[in-house]
């Protein structure tokens, strides 16, 4: 923030040169000065710009007015221009965050003041009745976006005046200003770069392109706009980037499986730059290809192995970043066995042959128990190339660990020349190592993915995605698709426990916006349609566990919270089964349900006997259940599911960010701490240390002082009582 001010200063002395401004026109105490309205000059006064940030501090307490206008009004000067009016004000409030979290609710509502008066063309400093305004321009919005080829031109054939009367403009005061600003950067629809979308009309966009194909569009639109304005729940980024849209490509995330041949791996290429395009993430398996040094019959040469092509994949994220708006991004997951996995384990880090580095991309261990089992017995583990091991990356459990010796024995005999023995302990060492020094390789597991997989039946499940939430199958006709959005815990919370009546209520409502996704989605290539419309598979989330512990006054560290973290899953995943199945029992079964473990009786809190059953115990999970399971199963059993998954736990980064809550199940970061992202930086304060350390009259300048030079940690602030440290 700090930086931020300095070069907006600086712009600001240059303007005044530019204009030749006198010196009587810099003074500080000027009672007026002149603004440039597209212009047009207007007189500005001091009681104006009190007059508008009391009307954007209303019903926030402990707002300093004249500190901000003070900090404002030394970067004002005669000729102006309104937007670096509403500049200074935006960054003389959020240089305040960091004193009192209110402010982020104050520098909101001024951005959100500069962008209806900006859209509205309305520039007098005075306060404005938004929602006369958003119900008047909501059909020049729909009529505007479909000209302009942006908007999806069956927008136009809803009830527009049954939907702007249904839009509530006081929602907009929810927003703090991280979420309100990233939602300006890179979320609300422009033309020429200029923003056309206030955000009531952005959620009531995204709620009629999700209710484009309901039979009471109108219903279900509001429906979802209200789940959607509320910040109940919140579909993900691509959802809310395209859902209306001339191609609403909808979908999070992109799994494939590369082949070992050259056309496939290019056509992988190919495939990851299509998807990229319109904002899809990308999870890639890489464990087919040959390994560096493998002989290729077709030239009777050495192979250069896995790593070229990772720089090649590397590139192509960067190149396609999503659709403009974030970054292209991508996870590499590679099998343990494999003998490029030690040259893998290194591409993120930051010497040794940059060639040979990938600084942009994610990877992944994609791990068999087998090998977990040589780490705990400190055994050897043998390397091979996939190529003289065909059909081990398609197998999972005993049959893995059969097929894997078998292998192992022929390399013995020399019917395998092309091998590596290694310490099974210290390549499980050297992965430790990498992901503390670079973050990466992460550690996934491949036999529980599969063995409780519900789809285990139509094949293997070869990596996970970008984010790590699901698990599902590929193949070289399949790209599996991810279709994202999670509940916000927070919003739910009744006094000391969740409100099952709202949550189910919310639960409904977000399963049938996901179903709605996978047949409304943009598919940029076939293979992914194909995929999605088989088996359906949605990932239901949740955002705001850290803020529900702190309501709860449960530390993070504590059996509390891991009893409430089952509470809760529980709960989610009970109303987003008995969701599917409603949703089954109305639109009809996902085509591949025959088969599946839901078709056999088998839940996912089920499936851990499964696991356990094959691995011979090593399952040390608590299967308490607190709900009344049976009425579903028989529900299940006769109308079977919609969706071949209903639950994930995505990371939300955004759009906590947007709802202004923790991020998906991660404890807070640190207690204050700045943010950086693609719309700048942002000071994050715990809001909730802070209301604790208003009750003990501790929080002053000193504290906050102290807070910046700890970064952030209570450890070792002595006057803060150990109670509000845990």
């Amino acid at each position: 923030v700090a930086r931020s001010y300095v070069l907006y200063r600086e712009e600001r002395n240059k303007a005044r040169k530019d204009h030749k401004v006198e010196q009587k026109n810099q003074n500080k105490t000027q009672n007026s000065i002149k603004v440039d309205v597209n212009g047009d000059f207007i007189e500005l006064n001091e009681s104006k710009l009190t007059s508008l940030l009391a009307d954007c501090a209303e019903n926030l307490e402990n707002i300093d007015i004249n500190s901000v206008l003070h900090r404002a009004l030394q970067d004002l000067y005669d000729g102006v221009k309104i937007d670096e009016v509403y500049k200074s004000l935006i960054l003389s409030s959020r240089s305040m965050i960091e004193t009192e979290p209110n402010y982020s609710f104050l520098t909101a509502r001024l951005l959100l003041n500069q962008l209806i008066r900006n859209i509205s063309g309305d520039f007098s400093i005075v306060s404005k009745n938004y929602s006369t305004f958003y119900k008047d321009y909501f059909s020049d919005f729909v009529k505007k976006g479909i000209s302009s080829e942006l908007l999806d031109e069956r927008l136009a054939t809803f009830d527009l005046k049954k939907l702007a009367d249904a839009i509530d403009s006081k929602r907009d005061l929810k927003f703090g200003y991280l979420g309100l600003q990233t939602l300006y950067d890179r979320y609300f629809l422009h033309i020429d770069e200029k923003r056309i979308e206030p955000p009531q009309i952005f959620f009531m966009r995204v709620a009629m392109g999700l209710a484009i194909n309901e039979v009471d569009r109108e219903e279900k639109a509001i429906e979802f706009y209200n789940a959607l304005s509320n910040f109940d729940f919140m579909s993900s980024t691509p959802t809310l980037f395209n859902s209306g849209t001339k191609r609403p490509q909808l979908s999070s995330c992109y799994l494939t499986t590369v082949d070992d041949d050259l056309a496939a791996i290019y056509e992988s290429v190919k495939d990851n730059a299509l998807l990229s395009k319109y904002a899809g993430g990308l999870g890639n398996d890489w464990s087919n290809v040959r390994a560096l040094g493998s002989h290729i019959k077709g030239t009777n040469g050495k192979s250069q192995g896995v790593v070229p092509f990772l720089k090649v994949v590397n590139a192509t994220a960067v190149a396609v970043n999503q659709g403009g708006k974030r970054k292209g991004a991508v996870c590499t997951y590679l099998e343990t066995w494999h003998l490029d996995v030690e040259e893998f384990l290194e591409l993120r880090k930051n010497t040794g042959d940059d060639r040979r580095r990938t600084h942009d991309m994610n990877t992944a261990n994609w791990i068999p128990d087998l090998f977990m089992k040589r780490v705990y017995l400190d055994q050897q583990w043998t390397l091979f190339t996939p190529s003289d091991v065909p059909d081990l990356h398609g197998l999972f459990g005993k049959d893995f660990e059969k097929a894997y010796e078998d292998y192992e024995l022929k390399a013995k005999n020399g019917e395998i020349k092309f091998y590596k023995e290694v310490s099974a302990v210290r390549l499980w060492r050297k992965m430790l190592t990498m992901l503390f020094e670079t973050g990466h390789p992460w550690i996934t597991f491949k036999d529980p993915c599969n063995i409780r997989s519900p789809q285990n039946h139509v094949g293997t499940v070869n990596s996970s995605n970008l984010c790590t939430e699901i698990t599902l199958n590929t193949s070289n006709d399949e790209i599996a698709v991810c279709n994202l959005g999670s509940i916000n815990l927070v919003n739910h919370l009744d006094g000391q426990d969740l409100d099952k009546k709202k949550i189910s209520k919310t639960i409904r409502t977000a399963m049938r916006t996901l179903d709605n996704v996978i047949d409304i989605n943009f598919y940029a290539v076939a293979k992914s349609r194909n995929s999605n419309l088989k088996h359906r598979p949605v990932g239901l989330g949740m955002m705001g566990f850290q803020d529900c512990l702190y309501n709860l006054d449960i530390s993070y560290a504590s059996e509390e919270a891991i009893k409430f973290a089952d509470y809760c899953t529980e709960i989610i995943c009970y109303n987003a089964y008995s969701a599917s199945c409603d949703l089954a029992r109305e639109r009809g079964k996902y085509s591949s349900y025959d088969g599946s473990l839901w078709s056999k009786g088998i839940l996912p809190l089920d499936s851990l006997d499964l696991l356990e059953s094959e691995r011979e115990g090593f399952v040390d999970v608590d299967k308490t259940s607190r709900l009344d399971w049976s009425d579903l199963r028989k529900k299940i059993a006769e109308f079977g599911m919609r969706n071949s998954n209903c639950t994930a736990i995505a990371p939300t980064a955004t759009i906590a960010n947007i709802v202004g809550v923790s991020a998906s199940i991660e404890p807070t970061y640190q207690n204050i701490y700045v943010k950086s992202n693609l719309s700048g930086e942002f000071t994050i304060i715990n809001k909730y240390l802070v209301a604790e350390l208003k009750k003990l009259n501790l929080w002053d300048e000193v504290m906050i002082s102290d807070l910046k030079y700890f970064d952030g940690s209570l450890s070792k602030i002595d006057r803060i009582p150990e109670k509000v440290k845990s």
